[in-house]
């Protein structure tokens, strides 16, 4: 099979090379010219300490040769940057061929996730699918196990994916929810910051573990109202990524929060990171949906306040533990 891989950041320098490894013909586009040179030089790639591509990895900064004579296309840009790509990608004529998402978030303005993005943009008719799950990439370039989900409104699309990305330690479960996967993996990264928020001032493993739960409680009332399974949202898409963002000090999203708690402006903590953190730019279109639906979300709401409207963190969790008591239900 030969793959159109487009976005070498770390997530998708990590799974382009575990396709190259599988012996695929894969072509990785970036807009990125200097780091095409560093990683045509043999050397690490920034992000991945000690991990160089793959030999047979191809390296362009050409997205026309990058989906040239390929049988499927795989992204990995920042959720703000899909929709401009996808509009590339039409533009080149990439009709019939599938779309593989990897990118996780959702849209600010129009509130749609991902894979409604590439609907939008590439046509009902185009053939849309997604990888979501718990799945850092320096422990997937590690060669650390792991398992996450593959869903598209395409059944055999589904299953290539399956096909295409598994192996003895990245195992991919198909899932038919679209909606739910795409949702899952978008809504996490919030509550990592969350959490890293709590650790940076800190609070302990009992206040994360009410945040983690509560956390996912918003999530699946959000995603009840968009139409989520709440079975999807209790998987590897949904609890199992939440998990991994928000105990891993890998995260980008957990080092934003902990970064936000020792005092730097949102700015410096992006800055810092020198990476997308799409925690902070989910949270405002997860807000705006969340208000759309007249669903309650307290948790997103702190993180909103904390880097929109400058409100400190110990403000924004006084703020949460001061709200009315109310029975739990889950």
């Amino acid at each position: 099979m030969r793959i159109g891989y487009l976005g070498a950041g770390a997530w998708g320098f990590c799974l382009a090379n575990l396709l190259a490894e599988k012996g695929y013909e894969v072509k990785l586009w970036t807009g990125n010219m200097s780091l095409v040179e560093v990683l045509k030089r043999g050397e690490a790639h920034p992000k991945l300490r000690d991990h160089q591509a793959e030999e047979n990895l191809v390296l362009t900064t050409d997205l026309k040769e990058a989906i040239t004579d390929v049988d499927l296309i795989i992204e990995s840009v920042t959720s703000k940057g899909l929709r401009p790509v996808l509009e590339q990608l039409k533009a080149l004529g990439i009709e019939g061929l599938p779309v593989v998402l990897t990118s996780k978030g959702i849209e600010q303005g129009t509130g749609l996730l991902m894979s409604e993005v590439a609907r939008e943009v590439l046509g009902e008719e185009a053939k849309i699918g997604t990888l979501s799950g718990p799945s850092l990439a320096g422990e997937v370039m590690q060669k650390l196990p792991t398992s996450v989900v593959a869903s598209s409104y395409d059944f055999d699309l589904m299953m290539q994916i399956c096909e295409a990305f598994t192996t003895s330690y990245f195992r991919v479960y198909p899932n038919d929810d679209m909606r739910g996967v795409s949702f899952g993996g978008a809504m996490k990264n919030i509550i990592a910051i969350a959490c890293a928020i709590s650790d940076g001032l800190g609070y302990g493993e009992n206040t994360k573990a009410a945040l983690m739960t509560r956390g996912l409680h918003e999530i699946r009332k959000l995603g009840d109202a968009i139409g989520c399974s709440a079975d999807t949202l209790n998987g590897l898409s949904g609890l199992g990524d939440l998990c991994a963002t928000c105990l891993s000090t890998q995260s980008r999203n957990y080092i934003f929060g902990t970064l936000l708690a020792q005092g730097h402006t949102p700015d410096e903590a992006r800055e810092k990171i020198g990476m997308v953190v799409e925690g902070a730019y989910t949270c405002l279109s997860a807000l705006e949906l969340s208000r759309k639906t007249g669903v309650d979300m307290p948790i997103t709401e702190a993180v909103y306040a904390i880097i929109y409207e400058g409100v400190s963190p110990k403000e924004a969790v006084g703020a949460l533990l001061n709200r009315v008591v109310k029975q739990e239900h889950l």
